[in-house]
């Protein structure tokens, strides 16, 4: 009876086993169709679109995405009076199905066995041509200034196309009954938008909602449609993270990047100041793809050589701050870990500008779960100004250098101008818009040496650091550090937390706990739905972009659906290649600790200069932290646009006393405080929050210690701030 029962078992759990393949068995059978009379072979679950392209036919496309459903059909989808809706989509791919009375959308439209397709009929190219007359006709001829130029879909297809203007005069975006939808908005730190240029393919919106922040959405109808913010506010007064992911689809160049290249270029071109530049690990693989290189190629050394090309004087990697926030985060970790220092556990990473931004905007509450430990970006700016650099340009000039980072990231530009690291770095430049400099120079990038070395003392790393640019990356980096310090004989490789995809990866450690991964911020809202996550982790990683910094909204745009898995190949090829796999084992860290940082993590040189403070967003903390900003930089436009007309400003002191009203406090910013003079090396006076977390105590530059009282109004502006000494 025990053998006819285990029999029975094995053939049952057989039967499962088979069962569970037979759905994945025929997803990948194929059916065979003809495009423009020649035979393909594709899945079941395919498009026309993917047996089109796998043919060698080609149809355009400007509203599709393979991250995103393709937009529905509906009765406008041959009227010219509603352009491009975003309901039916650009109609730019329909083709021709045999036996079928019209033409139906390839994006969107299932392959069956048996059809034949063509792409294009004289009809087909007619309609297309004339779709994309009305399309540029509410299109500016702006392309010469235009930040997407050579990058841009709808330039490339009506150059293709040989399309011409068709009427006298430009039909312009938006309504004269809506006014209020603003075209132009430059007020974020890291995105531009220019709504005169959007063509409706709806790509940023659907972005945006795949984010979960739906910060953009669709407003009016007929040729009134414009993507458009909340209430029509700025976008820096929205639920905006940054991320860049809108932009990342953006086919035109309604969304892009605050470009910051041209003054970098200028003062490249000037020679007037020492140049220091930082290369984040994502880039090295990413800006492979601008230069016509195989996605997931590394190309470090080409990367340093155009950078010296360019004319930078110090090329130095952030990888190296990589290893060195991880010394700064895993030491944080064990300490909460024994309840040695403030914050609460699980602890998040703090890497991710997009992630801190979404937490002091719509989750304070998580605030004292955040590391403390600034992103590699800023821990590599603030070395780079006072650090063994720094020493070696002061051989030379007294003058500040010019420091700058390429980054994968266009959250990273608002990160620079946060309070606390305003003025540690000078520029911050997304992989395209590297790409754009190479090219104004000529530069022949994909001809460059792959044989070159990043400018020591900052240019050592290691393969935890290279990693940092994937999903799981910080983490898995975080561990091999972690568990050293433990003694535990912990594995290199950290397999559970790996991957591209959006989600919540999980890997345990014998006899610590559990860790999780997440990408994408949808992916860490659906994780924060309720407090399970409280209980089953000890740290957490979050990145806002699915796939991590590979997935940046600076990266490289692309269409491939495999591209982050690409690129995931070419990182983790760096870390298995290095000779060292361990942030506490760059030696050049931790010759900086010894020489700089007070010997060891979380010294006090340490907290001033690695570590950050937090608050809620248009919060009395936060309207305090960016006052005392201003007046760190001596910025007084900046520290009065943050203040009623009436303000009252109590000094407390007897040199400063009060200031009533914007332009006194701008006059005591101006001509009585004393001038701040800056200079190769020297440490920047700024002000600092007693606690990283909460309430606002403050040491002075000159290390007072006084109370802020902070009143706002309605409309979050400072009313009255009174500091009261300790």
């Amino acid at each position: 009876m025990k053998r006819v029962s285990a029999i029975t078992n094995a053939v049952q759990q057989l039967t499962k086993h088979i069962s569970k393949q037979i759905p994945a068995a025929a997803a990948t059978a194929l059916i065979g169709l003809k495009v423009d009379g020649r035979p393909v072979e594709v899945s079941k679950s395919a498009t026309l679109l993917d047996a089109i392209n796998k043919s060698g036919s080609h149809v355009p496309t400007l509203c599709f995405h393979p991250e995103f459903e393709p937009k529905a059909v509906c009765e406008s989808i041959f009227r010219f009076d509603v352009p491009n809706c975003p309901v039916c989509g650009c109609r730019m791919c329909l083709v021709d199905v045999k036996g079928s009375n019209k033409p139906v959308p390839a994006c969107r439209t299932k392959a069956e066995e048996g059809q034949e397709i063509t792409t294009n009929t004289e009809e087909l190219k007619s309609f297309r041509h004339r779709d994309l007359q009305f399309l540029l006709n509410r299109h500016p001829n702006d392309c010469i200034r235009c930040e997407a130029a050579g990058n841009c879909k709808l330039q490339s297809l009506v150059q293709e196309q040989e399309v011409e203007d068709m009427w006298p005069s430009k039909t312009s975006r938006g309504s004269v009954e809506h006014p209020e939808h603003s075209l132009h908005d430059h007020t974020s730190p890291s995105i531009f938008r220019d709504m005169d240029k959007c063509i409706e393919c709806g790509l940023c919106v659907d972005a945006c909602a795949a984010q979960k922040i739906n910060a953009i959405g669709f407003a009016e109808r007929g040729s009134g449609m414009l993507p458009i913010t909340a209430f029509d506010k700025p976008l820096s007064e929205t639920g905006c993270i940054s991320c860049g992911q809108c932009i990342l689809r953006c086919p035109v160049g309604a969304l892009i990047e605050r470009p910051d290249w041209h003054r970098v270029l200028e003062v490249l071109d000037s020679h007037k100041r020492k140049t220091i530049v930082q290369t984040a690990p994502a880039t090295r693989v990413a800006i492979s793809e601008e230069f016509g290189l195989a996605a997931g190629t590394v190309s470090t050394g080409k990367l340093v050589n155009a950078l010296r090309a360019l004319g930078f004087d110090y090329v130095t990697d952030t990888n190296f701050a990589a290893d060195l926030t991880i010394m700064e985060e895993a030491t944080e970790l064990l300490q909460r870990l024994k309840g040695e220092r403030d914050g609460k556990l699980p602890l998040f990473t703090s890497c991710c500008p997009g992630w801190i931004h979404y937490v002091e905007l719509h989750r304070p509450d998580l605030i004292p779960h955040l590391s403390t430990a600034k992103s590699p970006q800023q821990m590599h700016g603030a070395i780079s100004r006072r650090g063994p650099i720094a020493k070696q340009i002061l051989a030379e000039t007294s003058e500040e250098p010019y420091v700058v980072s390429i980054m994968p990231c266009t959250a990273k530009k608002d990160e620079s101008v946060r309070p606390g690291n305003r003025g540690d770095i000078d520029a911050v430049l997304t992989t395209r818009e590297l790409a754009k400099m190479i090219r104004h120079r000529n530069i022949p990038f994909a001809a460059l040496s792959d044989e070159a070395e990043y400018d020591s003392p900052m240019g050592e790393s290691s393969g935890a650091a290279a990693i940092f640019g994937a999903s799981g990356g910080v983490l898995e980096a975080a561990l091999r550090t972690a568990a050293y310090t433990l003694g535990l004989d912990g594995p290199i490789e950290y397999e559970g937390v790996r991957g591209v995809e959006r989600g919540i990866k999980v890997a345990t450690i014998e006899g610590v706990g559990s860790v999780a991964a997440v990408s994408s911020i949808s992916s860490a809202i659906d994780l924060l739905g309720n407090d399970d996550w409280k209980k089953k982790f000890l740290m957490i990683e979050v990145m806002t972009c699915p796939g991590g910094c590979l997935g940046g909204g600076g990266n490289p745009k692309s269409d491939d659906p495999d591209i982050l898995k690409k690129r995931m190949q070419g990182i983790y090829g760096i870390d298995v290649d290095s000779t060292i796999r361990k942030s506490h084992e760059n030696e050049e860290v931790q010759q900086l600790y010894r020489d700089m940082l007070g010997g060891k993590p979380l010294s006090e040189t340490c907290e001033r200069l690695l570590h950050t403070s937090y608050a809620p967003r248009r919060s009395p903390r936060e309207k305090l932290m960016r006052f005392l900003s201003a007046v760190d930089h001596r910025d007084a436009k900046g520290a009065s646009d943050l203040c009623v007309n009436d303000v009252i400003w109590n000094t407390n002191t007897e040199l400063y006393g009060a200031a009533c009203g914007k332009d006194s406090v701008e006059s005591l910013i101006c001509d009585k405080l004393p001038e701040v003079k800056m200079g190769c090396g020297k440490d920047f006076p700024r002000h600092r929050f007693a606690s990283a977390i909460e309430g606002t105590d403050v040491f002075g530059p000159d290390g007072s210690n006084a109370h802020f009282d902070v009143v706002l109004d309605d409309d979050g502006l400072i009313k009255s701030l009174t500091r009261i000494p300790l």
